[in-house]
């Protein structure tokens, strides 16, 4: 429970209040909030409710999304508190003000009340488990203002006191803190564990049930910062089995909706991810939905509009995330390949990576950044994007870290004409992908790894991988693969990925149809140099010497 001393309700004024309290008690019992919350409001109409109900309204109010009548609340049990001169659980409902309203966005309120749970804890002469409560509060300014060593030390000093008094909400606080700092400072399988342990009292309903939405969002992003996608899903479906027993409960909100919707993304259910994005973005500004995370939620919208090959509703949405305040990349650099436009790409994704220096920021923009930089011919800048994926993957130790470096790796392998060599990363990334649960991921691996078979002659095997990965580009309706991957023949497949990008194919079309390369340059938006270097490696790919060879090879192919 959230609070260690309780006093008793006063005396009923009639039997039918008693009668309601008692249904609004086992309501509560039964975890059904929203109904448990008019009956105990209806009741606190009629006689000013004790503490333990009062408390339990405050619960209701919190875990139906009413924010407003939670702190109502909270208040008038903090002063009932105070006049019954008990200071500990006094000074534990101002911390509980304080963080709630620090979420809202308050940040005067909430400094008020945090001064005043110190004030009330300074009368005490005895250490008492509220003071690990202060020790969570300067914890997380500390690993706000980047001092995850600090944070640790501080979460570990709330976690012994928890301990000494056997606080199961502090110790979980502590713990989910003490692993967002070991993640801060890379220390990433201690971290994992330490968020894994903190959330295992939810899911064993050990613990107050108003911690459920901070435990969960604050454990998910930690998770998303590490590339941890896997534990994120884990933890998802564990929290849904525990929501879905409670239809009344409103926790997952805002910032935490849209981390369920990438990882729905993720695991190919796009129908749902796309709703719970749009439920996001589409909400009124409000304290607990700012613009920034209706952003989020519009970023969300795009890149499933995007998949799905829907480019005129992927522009708006991430111009709706734009002007909300979200960066819309790399999701837009991707659209902007997509369409043909690789030149406008690269500026903005190097714009976007001149200003981060963070690299676990710097990662979520490296593979489409490679992506760009393929398609563009400029091997150099490719390889060191790779390699610093590679470090990255060896410093998080993720599966989804490795298999983004794999990936990027394998790519430009194949890209350079190197179809052996970028098999073993290829193969690797598909395993980590398909591991993972990530249908859409694993499927463009497949199509990479046609393209190497049919540069190493298997032609059997790369119409295989083609026919699995065309299969499950329309069970997700991803359109835009499925345009890419061409028709359904070996024939065809031959033709349309014969190791080419899909900009060398747009220049070797053109070369076919008597273009020069300062004709090409200006159709293409390119300089002429990258058309050079984009020439120079359709020759090595298709082994000819000469425009004239590469024309009968265009036609012979039936790629013009």
């Amino acid at each position: 429970m959230l609070h260690n001393v309780s006093m008793p309700d006063p005396d009923p004024s009639g039997d039918s209040r008693a009668a309601l309290l008692e249904l609004a008690r086992q309501h509560c019992a039964d975890k059904a909030w929203e109904t448990a919350y008019h009956e105990l409001l209806r009741a606190d109409e009629e006689q000013a409710l004790g503490i333990e109900d009062l408390i339990r309204l405050s619960y209701c109010a919190a875990l139906t999304a009413r924010d407003t009548e939670f702190v109502h609340a909270y208040e008038r049990l903090h002063q009932m508190y105070v006049d019954a001169g008990n200071c500990p659980s006094a000074a534990r409902v101002a911390f509980w003000l304080s963080f709630r309203l620090r979420g809202l966005g308050e940040a005067a309120r909430s400094n008020g009340w945090l001064g005043r749970a110190q004030r009330l804890l300074e009368k005490q002469e005895a250490q008492c488990a509220e003071a690990g409560y202060l020790n969570i509060a300067a914890g997380t300014r500390e690993l706000m203002s980047g001092g995850s060593n600090a944070a640790f030390v501080t979460a570990s000093r709330a976690v012994e006191i928890g301990l000494t008094f056997g606080d199961r909400d502090l110790v979980a606080l502590g713990q989910n803190l003490q692993g967002r700092a070991a993640l801060g400072v890379g220390r990433v399988a201690e971290g994992l564990a330490l968020l894994d342990e903190s959330m295992l009292g939810i899911t064993n309903d050990e613990l107050t049930p108003m911690l459920v939405g901070l435990m969960y969002c604050w454990t998910i992003e930690g998770c998303h910062r590490v590339y941890a996608l896997d534990r994120a899903r884990e933890w998802t479906r564990a929290l849904s089995d525990w929501c879905a027993a409670q239809p009344e409960l409103v926790t997952f909100t805002g910032a935490c909706t849209v981390h369920r919707s990438e990882i729905m993304q993720l695991s190919g259910d796009w129908e749902h991810a796309i709703a719970e994005a749009r439920s996001v973005a589409e909400r009124p500004p409000t304290d607990r939905h700012p613009e920034l995370v209706r952003g989020e939620g519009a970023y969300q919208q795009a890149e499933i509009h995007r998949l799905r090959g829907e480019f005129d509703q992927a522009e708006l949405a991430y111009r709706s995330a734009a002007q909300r305040g979200r960066d819309p990349q790399p999701g837009l650099s991707l659209l902007r390949l997509a369409q043909g436009r690789a030149d406008v790409a690269e500026n903005a994704l190097r714009r976007v990576l001149t200003e981060l220096s963070d690299p676990l920021r710097r990662a979520r923009y490296l593979p489409a950044w490679v992506e760009v930089l393929i398609e563009r011919a400029c091997w150099e800048e490719a390889d060191r994007a790779c390699v610093e994926l590679d470090e990255i993957a060896v410093g998080v130790a993720t599966p989804v870290a490795q298999a983004m470096a794999m990936q990027a790796r394998g790519a430009l392998l194949l890209a350079q004409g190197h179809a052996d060599t970028a098999l073993e990363p290829l193969r690797g990334a598909f395993a980590r992908w398909t591991s993972l649960g990530a249908p859409y991921l694993a499927a463009r691996i497949r199509v990479l790894l046609a393209r190497a078979y049919l540069h190493l002659s298997d032609a059997d095997g790369a119409e295989l991988e083609r026919s699995v990965a065309r299969e499950t580009f329309q069970r997700l309706g991803a359109l835009s693969d499925l345009r890419a991957l061409g028709g359904t023949g070996t024939r065809t497949a031959h033709r349309a990925t014969l190791g080419l990008t899909a900009r060398e194919v747009e220049v070797l079309r053109l070369v076919a149809s008597g273009k020069t390369n300062k004709l090409i340059a200006k159709h293409l938006f390119l300089s002429e140099k990258t058309v050079d270097r984009h020439l120079s490696n359709i020759f090595t790919k298709i082994n000819v010497s000469s425009r004239a060879a590469a024309t009968a090879f265009a036609y012979e192919q039936r790629i013009v």
